[in-house]
C-alpha cells in the first residue's frame, strides 16, 4: 500500500495523548466529572442561527458555490468594516467563506507552499496542532518559535536568522494566542509586515478568539486593521482567519472565513474548487445572520468575564494567576510536571485539563509548554467555579 510518507511525521493529537495518559485511571466518583481540556464552547447556540438553519432547509437541493453566496460575503465584509473599521475591504475578491478555521488553516499551506527541499513554515510554540500538520503535509519543515512568560508569550522574531527568513513561505501567527491569550501588538505586526515584504512570505493570522476579551478592554488588534492603517490597503501578503465556533458558540456549524490579499485568495479559491469544500446553503444563510448580529457576542463576553472573575478569585491564593488579554483559556504554570498533575487532578478530583507539554515541541533545548496546564473555561459558571475549587485543593495537596 502506498501512502503519503509525510503522514509518518505527524504526532498524536493532544487529546489522543491525553486519553492515553488517563487510560486505566479511575476518577474519584465522589466528584461529578468536569472537562476543561477541550476548547469547545458550551454557551447556548444563538436562536437566530438555529432559526436561520431551519428556514433554509429546502435549499439543500441546491449545489452551493465554493466562493459562497453574495449575501454571506457581504455580511462578512460588513462585520470586518464594523469590527476593525476597514475601509478598503470588498466582498468580491477579498473575502472567502470556509468550513471553519481548522479546515482552512490546514488547506492554505497545501495551496500556497512551493514544494522545495528548504521550504519552512514558522509558528509559535506552543501552537494549534493544525499548523504543524499543515506544514508537514505540504512538504515544508516547521520552525518552532518558543513563547514564554519572558517574551510575553509572543514569538520572538529576533531569534530568526536571515537564512530562516529566506526559506520561510508561511508564518502562522495566533492572536489572541492559544493557549496564552496574548495579543500581538502593533509593533510586532508591523515588523512582520516589513519582513514579509523583504522575504516574500505569507502572514497567516489565526484570529478566531478575537471576539472574546474583557468587556472593559480594548478589542484585540487585527492584522488587516494594522495593514490598512499603515497604507497597505491591498492587504498584500496578509490573510486572516475567523470562525463562528468561538464567536457564536457554534463549533458544529463549521463556518468561518478567510480575508485579505486578493491575489492569494484567488489561488485559494481555485484550490478549494477542486477540494470540494463548499459550505451548505443553510449554513451559509445561518452564518450570514450570525455575522450581522453583535448582541449575542456581547453576552458571550459577559459570561466568560464572570467565569474568569470567579475562577481567578478561587485560585489566586495558591498560584500566580492573572486573566489573559483575550480568549477563554487559563495558561497556568503549576511549577510541577504537567502530565503528573493532570493525572492526579483527574484521579483525585475528576477534573480534566490539558498538559501544556502536549501543545508544544522541544525547541532550543526546552519544551515551553512543560510545567503548564491549559484550562478551557467553557463549562457554565457553577461547574467552572467547582472545578477551580478542586484544582486549588489539588495544588495545596
Amino acid at each position: 500500500m502506498s501512502v503519503n510518507p509525510a503522514l509518518d511525521q505527524l504526532q498524536a493529537y493532544p487529546f489522543t495523548r491525553m486519553r492515553a495518559l488517563l487510560a486505566g485511571i479511575e476518577a474519584n466518583a465522589d466528584f461529578a466529572a468536569v472537562n476543561l481540556a477541550v476548547g469547545e464552547p458550551k454557551h447556548p447556540v444563538p436562536a437566530l442561527i438555529k432559526e436561520a438553519l431551519v428556514s433554509q432547509l429546502d435549499t439543500l437541493s441546491n449545489y452551493p458555490l465554493t466562493r459562497g453566496s453574495e449575501a454571506l460575503r457581504e455580511a462578512i465584509t460588513a462585520y470586518l468594516q464594523r469590527r476593525y473599521r476597514l475601509q478598503h475591504i470588498n466582498s468580491s475578491d477579498q473575502v472567502l467563506p470556509v468550513n471553519g478555521t481548522r479546515e482552512a488553516l490546514f488547506a492554505i499551506a497545501q495551496c500556497l507552499i512551493e514544494r522545495k527541499p528548504d521550504a519552512t513554515v514558522l509558528m509559535p510554540n506552543p501552537f494549534y496542532q493544525i499548523y504543524e500538520g499543515a506544514a508537514l503535509l505540504a512538504g515544508a519543515k516547521p520552525v518552532y518559535l518558543n513563547t514564554s512568560h519572558d517574551n510575553g508569550f509572543l514569538p520572538n522574531i529576533d531569534r530568526i536568522t536571515p537564512e530562516q527568513w529566506r526559506h520561510c513561505q508561511l508564518f502562522y501567527l495566533c492572536s489572541p494566542g492559544n493557549p496564552s491569550g496574548a495579543v500581538a501588538p502593533a509593533s510586532l505586526l508591523q515588523r512582520l509586515l516589513d519582513l514579509s515584504d523583504q522575504y516574500q512570505f505569507t502572514l497567516v493570522a489565526d484570529e478566531c478568539y478575537a471576539e472574546i476579551y474583557p468587556q472593559d478592554a480594548t478589542p484585540p488588534l487585527g492584522l488587516l486593521a494594522l495593514a490598512e492603517a499603515t497604507g497597505r490597503t491591498d492587504y498584500r501578503n496578509c490573510l486572516v482567519f475567523h470562525s463562528l465556533s468561538k464567536r457564536s458558540n457554534a463549533p458544529g456549524l463549521r463556518s468561518g472565513f478567510v480575508a485579505g490579499d486578493a491575489r492569494l485568495l484567488e489561488q485559494f479559491l481555485k484550490y478549494r474548487t477542486y477540494h470540494g469544500c463548499a459550505m451548505s446553503p443553510p449554513s451559509q444563510h445561518a452564518s450570514a445572520c450570525a455575522w450581522q448580529d453583535d448582541e449575542h457576542v456581547i453576552e458571550n463576553r459577559r459570561l466568560y468575564g464572570e467565569k474568569f472573575d470567579a475562577v481567578i478569585d478561587i485560585l489566586k491564593p495558591v498560584i500566580d494567576i492573572q486573566a489573559p488579554e483575550a480568549g477563554f483559556y487559563l495558561w497556568l504554570n503549576i511549577g510541577a510536571a504537567d502530565t503528573a498533575f493532570a493525572k492526579r487532578l483527574y484521579q483525585q478530583y475528576n477534573v480534566t485539563v490539558l498538559p501544556g507539554s502536549y501543545l508544544s515541541r522541544k525547541a532550543d533545548g526546552i519544551n515551553p509548554g512543560a510545567g503548564y496546564i491549559r484550562i478551557a473555561l467553557v463549562a457554565d459558571l457553577a461547574h467552572c467555579a467547582d472545578a477551580a475549587t478542586r484544582i486549588r485543593d489539588c495544588i495545596q495537596r
